[in-house]
């Protein structure tokens, strides 16, 4: 593809707008939920004005690219007009022809889905280069010339959105259940970005670290690191094992380690976005599709 670009991320930013888009129609706009950022701000001049949320999108967005494209540079900035525009086309198409899920009497159910759909959107938008424009462009502006950090201008503007919204048309059950619909969807987010390789560490300290190592090497066929510390207390010097392994597989190190060293000391961390071999590489360093 031209400029660098992949038509596999292409692809994935144009199913993400999709299930964004029919979130934002099915239910938001049908449910009169608000949202953060400048998707709330459409959906407040869709409510109040009666104005198409496809037109307002574009025409909020416009100003925010001529401002910060150099920020993001050639193949970030085109991947984020990429997924501007497909999200407007797909605002158009979903708001033309509507689907009815009634869910008025179930504010609760319309907020996990709403914030679900708008999560998974933007996760998989993100997770593909690309982004929607409006406040992440916004928030790299203040951190370049004011030095606020983004996640502290995204949660001031989307903050400042939900207020507007509160006070022109939204009652306060309706703003309730939009703020359970952006913490559904920030959760989301995080939860596509981490990936599917999401996988959990080991550190174990043992004096049968080597014994532990093997049976971990043969019997689960995954590698271990040898790692040096000190104890604070005593000051001696000893080996620290690390592994990492699938969530599906935590229960067998257990055991093996147990099986050696019932009285080892083990620490169980949570590990996101794995790469290498065993979980996005074989063992012949060849992608895992």
């Amino acid at each position: 593809m031209p400029f660098g670009l992949r038509i596999k991320n292409c692809l994935f930013i144009l199913l993400g707008s999709a299930i964004f888009s029919f979130g934002i129609v099915h239910f938001n706009i049908q449910n009169n939920l608000a949202e953060g950022g400048f998707t709330g701000i459409t959906l407040l001049l869709y409510f109040i004005f009666d104005l198409k949320p496809s037109i307002t999108n574009l025409i909020l967005n416009i100003p925010i690219f001529i401002i910060g494209w150099r920020l993001l540079g050639k193949k970030a900035f085109l991947y984020t007009i990429l997924g501007t525009i497909s999200v407007s086309v797909f605002l158009e198409v979903f708001y033309r022809y509507q689907i009815s899920i009634p869910l008025s009497n179930d504010l609760f159910l319309a907020a996990l889905f709403a914030g679900a759909f708008i999560g998974a959107g933007l996760g998989i938008i993100f997770r593909y280069g690309g982004t929607t424009g409006g406040v992440d462009i916004i928030a790299r502006l203040t951190n370049k010339y004011i030095g606020w950090s983004m996640g502290r201008t995204m949660f001031l503007f989307d903050a400042g959105v939900i207020i507007l919204s509160l006070v022109t048309y939204l009652n306060y059950r309706e703003g309730m259940y939009t703020l359970v619909a952006v913490f559904v969807g920030a959760r989301v987010i995080d939860f596509m970005q981490e990936g599917a390789y999401a996988a959990k560490g080991a550190m174990i300290i043992s004096p049968f670290q080597n014994e532990i190592a093997d049976k971990i090497t043969t019997e689960m066929d995954r590698g271990v690191t040898v790692l040096t510390g000190v104890g604070h207390y005593s000051k001696e010097s000893r080996s620290v094992l690390y592994c990492v392994v699938g969530r599906n597989e935590i229960v067998r190190l257990k055991n093996i380690i147990n099986s050696v060293d019932p009285h080892s000391f083990v620490s169980v961390t949570d590990v996101h976005d794995v790469m290498g071999e065993g979980f996005t590489l074989d063992e012949h360093k060849r992608p895992i599709e």
